[in-house]
C-alpha cells in the first residue's frame, strides 16, 4: 500500500472508531431488528454522559487537595411536613398533589434533587411522623405519612434528618418507633433525644450531628449536656460537629432573647455550625467567634398549609476544610433562595429554587432581616454575615 493509502486509511480509522466506541457504549444489540438511531443522535447521548459531581476534567477527585486536606459540601435546609392530620376526614391535602404527580414520592424534592445530589451531607428537619397509627396528641396540628413515604427523602439524596421538634410525637411512641424504623431502613439518619448521629463522607469524614428543641423548660437541660454531647462526638472521631435546633416563635423574622445566648453557648462548647428551624420564615445569619448561626431556615416542603403567608426560602450550603485528626475551618457558604412551591400564589409543596429579580429580592430580605437583628441585639454587639453569596467563591 502507498503511503497515501495508509494515510488515508489511517484517517478513516481516525473517523470511523469514535462511533464504533459509541455503538459499543451505546449496545447497538438493543435495537434488534430496528433500525439504529442515527449518528447524531449517538452523539448527543455519548456527550450527556454525567460523571460525579466533584470529579475534575481528568477524572480527579478535588475534595483530595493536593495537601492531603478534604472538602466537605454540606446542605441544610428547613422544615420538611408531608402527609397530614389524620383527624380530619377526607384526603389530605399532600396526597391529593401526590395523585397529580407523575414522579409519584419523589415530587416534593425533584426540583433541588440535583442540589442535594451535589454534595456530601443534606440535612432537612423532619417535622412529622411515618406510621398508620392514631393521632395521639390534641395539638391544633397533627401530622403523618405512611412509612413508605419516606421515599419523599430517600429518592432525593437527603442523607440525614433532625427529628427533634413539637410534631415528632403526634403519633405518640409507637408513631415515633414507626418513624425511626421506616427512616432507618431508607438509609436515613436521624438525631434527637435519642442522641446524636455520624455520617462519614465517601471521603472517609465523620460528621456528628445533634438536634434538640428547647420547649416545655428544655433550655437548662441543653446548657448541661451540650458540651458534654458535642466533646463526645470527637471522640468519636467527629471532624465536623452540627447541632439543630427547634427553637424560638412561630412567625418571627429574628431570633429572640434565648435563642442567641444559646447558639453563642452552643459554638462555645465546640460546635462547627448551628441549624435552626421552628418559625416556619427565613431568619438571618449570625457570624459569632468565626463560625456561622443558621437561626432558621424557614419552611421547605411544607405540607400543613396550601396559603402560607410566607412562601420564601433558602438552602443553606456550607464547606468545610478538614485536615483529618486535626478538625475542620470552614472556607465558604452560599445560599439558594427558593419559594416552597413550584407555583404562585398556591403551594403544591415542591420547593423551587428562583431565578433573576427574585433571587435579588430574597438576598435583599435577608439583609433586611441583618438590621433588625443587629439592632435588636445591639447590646450584645451581634454581627450578622455581611453578604449573602448565591454562588461559590472559591473554586476547586
Amino acid at each position: 500500500m502507498s503511503r497515501k493509502g495508509i494515510a488515508f486509511f489511517l484517517f478513516l480509522l481516525c473517523m470511523v472508531m469514535p462511533f464504533w466506541c459509541m455503538a459499543e457504549y451505546l449496545d447497538l444489540s438493543q435495537f434488534g431488528d430496528e433500525e439504529p438511531p442515527a449518528v447524531e443522535e449517538w452523539t448527543e447521548a455519548f456527550d450527556n454522559v454525567s460523571t460525579a459531581w466533584f470529579e475534575r476534567a481528568d477524572g480527579t477527585d478535588w475534595r483530595i487537595q493536593p495537601d492531603g486536606s478534604i472538602i466537605v459540601t454540606i446542605s441544610a435546609t428547613g422544615d420538611i411536613t408531608i402527609g397530614g392530620d389524620r383527624r380530619k376526614k377526607g384526603t389530605n391535602i399532600f396526597d391529593k398533589q401526590l395523585a397529580k404527580e407523575a414522579s409519584g414520592l419523589a415530587f416534593p424534592l425533584e426540583n433541588v434533587k440535583s442540589i442535594f445530589e451535589a454534595d456530601d451531607l443534606t440535612l432537612v428537619n423532619f417535622e412529622g411522623t411515618l406510621t398508620n397509627t392514631k393521632s395521639a396528641t390534641k395539638n391544633t396540628y397533627s401530622f403523618a405519612a405512611p412509612p413508605e413515604y419516606v421515599e419523599v427523602l430517600s429518592s432525593s439524596s437527603v442523607e440525614a434528618v433532625s427529628l427533634e421538634n413539637n410534631h415528632v410525637m403526634d403519633h405518640g411512641t409507637a408513631g415515633y418507633t414507626d418513624t425511626t424504623e421506616a427512616l432507618t431502613g431508607a438509609g436515613i439518619l436521624y438525631s434527637g433525644h435519642l442522641g446524636p448521629s455520624v455520617f462519614t463522607t465517601d471521603t472517609g469524614i465523620r460528621i456528628g450531628m445533634l438536634a434538640y428543641q428547647t420547649f416545655n423548660g428544655n433550655y437548662t437541660n441543653i446548657y448541661n449536656s451540650i458540651e458534654g454531647d458535642i466533646a463526645a462526638l470527637r471522640q468519636q472521631g467527629c471532624e465536623i460537629v452540627i447541632v439543630s435546633y427547634h427553637w424560638g416563635e412561630e412567625k418571627d423574622y429574628v431570633p429572640n432573647e434565648r435563642q442567641v445566648p444559646l447558639g453563642h453557648a452552643t459554638i462555645d462548647a465546640g460546635a462547627d455550625v448551628v441549624i435552626g428551624h421552628h418559625s416556619h420564615r427565613m431568619n438571618p445569619i449570625e457570624l459569632y467567634n468565626g463560625k456561622l448561626i443558621c437561626y432558621s431556615l424557614g419552611n421547605f416542603s411544607f405540607a400543613g398549609n396550601i396559603k402560607p403567608g410566607d412562601m420564601d426560602t433558602y438552602i443553606f450550603q456550607q464547606r468545610f476544610k478538614v485536615v483529618p485528626g486535626q478538625g475542620a475551618v470552614w472556607t465558604d457558604f452560599r445560599v439558594i433562595p427558593c419559594s416552597i412551591s413550584s407555583i404562585e400564589k398556591s403551594n403544591d409543596f415542591k420547593p423551587t429554587p428562583k431565578e433573576g429579580e427574585a433571587v435579588d429580592a430574597v438576598i435583599q430580605r435577608l439583609l433586611d432581616l441583618n438590621s433588625q437583628f443587629e439592632k435588636k441585639f445591639k447590646k450584645l454587639e451581634v454581627h450578622a454575615v455581611e453578604v449573602y453569596p448565591t454562588e461559590w467563591r472559591q473554586q476547586y
